[in-house]
């Protein structure tokens, strides 16, 4: 069997996200708000995070509580996930509506190179979460 890989993560005061290890060996990460603060922790947390990514894992972002996002916190997600180690990553986000869904579609459609990590979008959880149950052979 395959040892999970450390969290290294606490809750830090005004920082607007909480991360738990999901069953399958992933991370979910649920924010409440997108301040500058927390996009700030969320990168260092996340790009300290993969390193060493060596397998394939799967994600999920749970932005359902957060009404806007600013296009700093999608630029910012792009970055982390076109780092090489997040080839390896499986990533769902679910958002509140189709207009925030649309909102981030819309920067990242032309922004994300193949060698990103599979990320889709979603505004319904059981959705998100079935696709992130499909065998990890079929990442994309």
């Amino acid at each position: 069997m395959t040892e999970i890989k450390p969290l290294n993560w606490s809750p830090v005061p005004g920082i607007g996200y909480t991360v738990v290890r999901r069953p399958d060996g992933g991370m979910q990460l649920t924010f409440t708000d997108l301040s500058d603060a927390t996009i700030k922790h969320w990168y260092e947390f996340s790009s300290e995070h993969l390193l060493g990514s060596d397998r394939l894992t799967r994600n999920l972002y749970d932005l359902r509580q957060v009404d806007e996002i600013p296009e700093k916190a999608i630029r910012t997600a792009i970055e982390l996930n076109t780092d090489p180690a997040a080839r390896n990553i499986r990533l769902a986000v679910v958002v509140a509506n189709q207009k925030v869904a649309e909102a981030i579609r819309s920067i990242a459609a032309n922004t994300l190179p193949e060698t990103a990590s599979a990320i889709k979008i979603f505004t319904d959880m059981d959705e998100a979460e079935a696709w992130l149950a499909r065998p990890l052979d079929r990442i994309a």
